[in-house]
């Protein structure tokens, strides 16, 4: 007898191995059918929903490089700016250094120049003056 409750215990555990053994083979069919009816759809959706990330992406990238570039041109107007300040400091600073050390300046110079000119005229209608003399 107890030959007889082992053999029906292993057949019934056989049996329901056997049969969540089918089920599991059955979803598994199940599944793969899904897929391949479904699968061009999702694959299609995918494709949609990554083109849209993309945009998204790509007009944020836009816009970042928009800023950046917005950021950078008022940046460098600044620093032009203030370079061209400096600039004017340094020259304004010589140009008193150099007139502490008796150096003429630019209109100095050309005062000069000018006179030199003038005396220059005065020579020529001198010697012309003096030619036209006996």
């Amino acid at each position: 007898m107890v030959k007889k409750v082992k053999d029906n215990v292993d057949s019934q555990w056989s049996q329901s191995v056997q049969e969540s053994a089918h089920l599991i083979w059955l979803a598994g069919l199940g599944a793969s059918a899904k897929v391949s009816a479904e699968g061009s759809k999702l694959f299609e959706a995918l494709v949609a929903e990554g083109a849209k990330i993309e945009e998204r992406t790509r007009a944020a990238r836009v816009g970042a490089l928009a800023a950046v570039r917005e950021k950078t041109d008022a940046t460098r107007g600044r620093m032009t700016d203030a370079w061209d300040k400096v600039e004017q400091i340094f020259e304004d600073r010589l140009v008193q250094v150099l007139g502490r050390l008796g150096m003429p300046n630019r209109d100095d110079l050309l005062e000069l120049t000018q006179r030199v000119d003038a005396l220059h005229a005065q020579l020529d209608a001198l010697r012309k003056a003096r030619e036209g003399q006996p």
